[in-house]
């Protein structure tokens, strides 16, 4: 069996336990074990394979079954509905109902749409060319870092990204221009809640600029393992990395060979956003693996 049938099987599996346990508590460590991958790829090989975060199937799969019984099961109240559906109050599910599908749900259990339904339904692969980046194989040797720990509102990494900029400058301990600059996320932020999601700024330390002491900006002293990494760059803004990430899970990897490793995937800012024009950037992106 290919790696690409592997992984794709893999997703079919996370899929078939989703439809059939819609009434247990399902999050995104107990699916990734399903899966048998690690929780830092896991959303995005999912991602990869049907179009849809792990998340938006989930609720998706629960909205399907609740359409049903708006719609056949007359004498089921839709407060039981959205109960089962895993909502709090059938006013809560009432709005994402209507989000979903531009309908209430007692608008659709008097006369459901259902063609603007099964377009809900029709899940479209991320538009990412299969030639579209250029990837080679690499041993990233153990980095000696110093880091900031960003937690929280991705919209707000830069304000944290700033701090460690002024600590870099004040400290000399990791001077921008000649030190690497790293980004470590702990997952992808358009699936994960706010408060859960982490992402480390880094900068290389030289030979006898360790032992970082307690400062005011909270850098602490940490490493980047050695590891075999999948290497792609990003050209651009950097609210578009997605697109290379994606190439890399949806395009990359099936037809590698290769297996995925348990660190999350990282990037290099080879250059930043105040030194250059946004479309100048460039990111390396880097994939781990096993």
């Amino acid at each position: 069996m290919s790696n690409e049938d592997a992984l794709e099987k893999r997703i079919k599996r996370v899929c078939d336990y989703i439809n059939h346990n819609l009434d247990l508590q399902l999050d995104l460590t107990l699916l990734s074990e399903v899966a048998a991958l690690s929780r830092y790829h896991f959303h995005r090989v999912f991602l990869a394979y049907t179009g849809v975060s792990v998340v938006k199937f989930l609720q998706l799969a629960r909205f399907k079954r609740a359409s049903f019984q708006l719609a056949f099961e007359l004498d089921t109240k839709i407060t039981d509905i959205a109960l089962g559906a895993q909502f709090d109050s059938s006013e809560a599910f009432a709005r994402a109902f209507k989000r979903t599908f531009k309908q209430t749900p007692s608008q659709f259990r008097q006369t459901p749409n259902w063609p603007n339904w099964y377009r809900v339904f029709e899940f479209t692969l991320p538009a990412v060319e299969e030639d579209s980046v250029k990837v080679l194989t690499v041993a990233f040797e153990q980095t000696p870092i110093a880091y900031l720990m960003h937690q929280g509102d991705p919209q707000r990494v830069y304000e944290s990204a700033a701090k460690f900029v002024a600590w870099r400058r004040q400290s000399r301990r990791s001077a921008i221009a000649n030190s690497r600059t790293f980004g470590i996320p702990n997952g992808d932020p358009n699936i994960m809640e706010e408060q859960a999601f982490k992402f480390k700024i880094c900068g290389s330390l030289h030979h006898g600029s360790t032992n970082i002491t307690e400062n005011e900006f909270g850098v602490k002293e940490g490493i980047i393992p050695a590891m075999r990494c999948a290497k792609a760059t990003h050209f651009g803004s950097h609210d578009t990395l997605e697109t290379t990430i994606y190439a890399l899970y949806q395009h990359w990897l099936p037809k590698s060979g290769e297996q995925l490793g348990s660190h999350p995937c990282f990037f290099e800012y080879l250059n930043l956003i105040h030194e250059v024009d946004e479309c100048d950037l460039r990111t390396d992106v880097y994939l781990p693996l096993a």
